[in-house]
Formats: C-alpha cells, sequence, structure tokens
C-alpha cells in the first residue's frame, strides 16, 4: 500500500467560516469542503426568501442556521429528517431566548422543526456593565457554543458565556474562536468562561485545511495494511485548530507512523503495533468508530471513555459499533461510569455485511477491514455527507469495489 490519498477540506472548518463571512459580509474562502453538508449550508445561506429551511441530517448546519437565522431577524421554519428531529437542541434554544430570540417548536417539545420568528432585543437574565451572559451546558453538544460565539459579535454588549458541567469537543470551540479572530472579532477563552467582544466582524479571505477526521481513515488504512505500506496525505498542518489531528498520537499505539512534510503533508507509514491503552475520546469524538475497529481487528484492547457525545450523533454510535463489531468477533463492552472496552475473539473478515445506520463514519470506520477479507457496506452512499470521493479514493489506492463507485454528490 503506497501512493497519495487525496482528504477533503475540513467540513468543520467550512461550516463555521461561511456563517462567520455570511455575518461580515464578504470574504472570499478557498479550498471549502465538497462534503454535503458543506454545500447545504452555501445553498441556504444564499437564499434570503425561503419560507422553510431543511437543514437535512447535517447537525451543524441545523445548530449554526438557528443561532444566525433568528439573530439577524430572518423569520422562516427550519427543519431537518426523521433522525434530526430526534437529536435535542433545547440547550441552544433556551440560551438563544434568553438573548431575545423568539423560536417556537413546531413538534416535540425540545426538538426540531423550529418555527424562527426573529429577535426581539432584550437584556439576558444576568448582565453586566461589559457582557450580556449566559450560562450554557457544555456536557451535550459544543455546536450550541459555538453557534453562540459566532454571533456574539453582532450583540450590543458582546456576550461571556459561563460553561457548566464536563464540557465536550473543546477543540471544536477554540476553531470557533480562532476563525471568528481571522475575520477580526475580539474574543478570549479563559477556561470556564468565553469572552466575546461587540464588535463587527472584518470581511477577510481563508483557506480552509484539509479534514483530520477524513485522514483518520487512511490511518486505518495503513495500520491494516501489510508491513512496508506507506501513504502520503496533501493539505494537512502540524499545527492544526482540528481536535481530531489527535489521531497521530492514538494511531502511533496501533502500529502508524506520523511524518509531517512541507508544504502542508503529513507520510503515514506503517510501525510495529503496541499493547493495550486507554483514550479520552472528549475532545474527538468522531475519532472513536475508526479506533474501535482498528482495535479490535489487530487485537489492542481499548479503554475507551468521553463517548457521551456519540449516542446523539447520527445514529446511537455506541450501539451500532456494539451491534457491527459483534458480526466479526470483536466488542465494545459496556462498563460502568461511561467508560467502554475495545476486545476482540477470533476476529475474521469473511464476507460479512455493515450496516450504516444513514451514519456516513460507520461506512468509512469499516471499510479499511477489507485489507483482511472481502465485506459489504450496505448504503455507501451515506460518505457524502463528509468525503463523496471516498470510495474513488479507496479505488485509487487499490481496493476492489464491486460495483465500482461513482463520485457521491
Amino acid at each position: 500500500m503506497r501512493g497519495t490519498a487525496q482528504v477533503p477540506a475540513s467540513k468543520s472548518e467550512s461550516n463555521r467560516a461561511l456563517i462567520i463571512r455570511a455575518l461580515a459580509g464578504a470574504g472570499e474562502l478557498h479550498n471549502l469542503s465538497d462534503a454535503n453538508d458543506t454545500q447545504l449550508m452555501q445553498r441556504l445561506l444564499l437564499d434570503p426568501t425561503a419560507a422553510e429551511f431543511n437543514a437535512e441530517d447535517a447537525g451543524t448546519v441545523m445548530r449554526f442556521l438557528t443561532a444566525y437565522l433568528v439573530m439577524t431577524g430572518r423569520q422562516t421554519e427550519l427543519t431537518g429528517t426523521a433522525r434530526m428531529q430526534e437529536r435535542p437542541i433545547r440547550v441552544l434554544v433556551d440560551a438563544l431566548r434568553e438573548l431575545g430570540a423568539r423560536i417556537e417548536y413546531q413538534g416535540q417539545e425540545g426538538y426540531p422543526p423550529l418555527q424562527l420568528l426573529g429577535r426581539t432585543p432584550a437584556p439576558a437574565t444576568e448582565e453586566s456593565a461589559d457582557f450580556t451572559e449566559l450560562k450554557v451546558r457544555g456536557d451535550i453538544s459544543s455546536q450550541y457554543i459555538s453557534a453562540l460565539l459566532m454571533v456574539g459579535p453582532t450583540l450590543p454588549h458582546g456576550l461571556r458565556i459561563w460553561l457548566t458541567g464536563k464540557v465536550g469537543s473543546r477543540p471544536y470551540i477554540r476553531m470557533t474562536l480562532a476563525l471568528m479572530q481571522h475575520f477580526g472579532a475580539v474574543c478570549r477563552d479563559l477556561g470556564e468562561v468565553l469572552e466575546v467582544r461587540p464588535q463587527a466582524y472584518t470581511p477577510t479571505d481563508y483557506t480552509v485545511e484539509g479534514d483530520w477526521s477524513a485522514a483518520s481513515y487512511w490511518y486505518a488504512v495503513v495500520a491494516l495494511a501489510p508491513d512496508g505500506s506507506h501513504l502520503t496525505l496533501p493539505t494537512l498542518r502540524r499545527y492544526s485548530w482540528q481536535g481530531d489531528q489527535a489521531i497521530v498520537g492514538i494511531m502511533a499505539h496501533l502500529g502508524v507512523h506520523t511524518e509531517f512534510l512541507a508544504d502542508e503533508q503529513v507520510r503515514l507509514s506503517k510501525t510495529a503495533v503496541g499493547s493495550g491503552f486507554s483514550q479520552d475520546f472528549t475532545d474527538c469524538p468522531d475519532l472513536a468508530q475508526t479506533v474501535a475497529v482498528v482495535a479490535a481487528a489487530l487485537g489492542v484492547p481499548v479503554l475507551m471513555t468521553g463517548l457521551e457525545s456519540l449516542r446523539i450523533k447520527e445514529t446511537d454510535r455506541i450501539a451500532a459499533l456494539q451491534t457491527e463489531l459483534a458480526k466479526f468477533g470483536g466488542f465494545l463492552t459496556d462498563e460502568g461510569d461511561e467508560r467502554f472496552r475495545v476486545s476482540s475473539t477470533g476476529f475474521r473478515v469473511n464476507g460479512q455485511s455493515v450496516a450504516t445506520y444513514h451514519d456516513h463514519r460507520m461506512a468509512m470506520a469499516f471499510a479499511p477491514l477489507a485489507l483482511l477479507g472481502p465485506l459489504t457496506i450496505e448504503d455507501p452512499k451515506v460518505v457524502r455527507k463528509s468525503y463523496p470521493q471516498f470510495w474513488r479514493e479507496l479505488e485509487k489506492a487499490g481496493f476492489n469495489t464491486d460495483p465500482a463507485p461513482a463520485p457521491v454528490f
């Protein structure tokens, strides 16, 4: 296994940059993701008069547009797929209401779809001379916090957010703040407090980095490939804002060495597999499926923590992993207190069919197992959400697929 694999641009950076540019009023964005979530965000932001916005199954689109649309005075309905209507949004809605937003639930209380009725400027429940203040739970989704931060500069008193409880995916919060600063916002991360000064964004340009979440599937490929294998991945930075760059250290335990090259490239090479280890996924939950599959395949026991948010993703990813790993002889065992252990007994790949649960990461996490034997990935088009060219890139790397895939848009 040798060559170069192209990874898409970061969906997380792209969707944040699109919202901030819309608030700034101008600016050129380069290397935007071709993921469905980003293409969807672009289309919706370009429709100034729609009576309904459909975020489909895109979490960032639903959460970010809720804040953007209502705080910019739009009156419209915001809906999504059946699964999206099962994903909670009360924490964000409650916070926006404190900022004067008028939002009504169209179905079950606390869940989409939402009727957005604009904003009545009003002070938050707690306000200092400098900031409008909010208390926001950080233990459900960092996307709520990012949505609030991005509209913070547009508020007359700015915004001070007090984070309560365990904060998950903090690197995504730092990414949001860094992009806001790139567009001229004045903001600070003080740990349990986030501050945003009232100041208009400055139109500017930005080039989006490659996606480390997508790169994780190539780490899995190298981990399962024969000895001597290596791959080069372009557009990835040594100093990244993306929390999923944690894959570099995690995969070192699973036999993949990372070398950072010039021109924003990394070279992955096959090395010796280590022994068992523990990993907290609080800041990088999107890596959990990839790591669980590779660890089970290699017979490396891993204690996984920080998986709380996986139950409210595109599917219940913990339950999905448990079901699909069992088909191969792998196990994700609940040890209580939100601790899960990966193990395996007689792990084999011999023609099993993997259900994807409408989840792009299930498809891509299990696909590298084809290096160990034939398998079927059900509903392969789910990859369009984040990595439309995934199957084409696998074929270029030497994988055989039947039927041969077309780009998924």
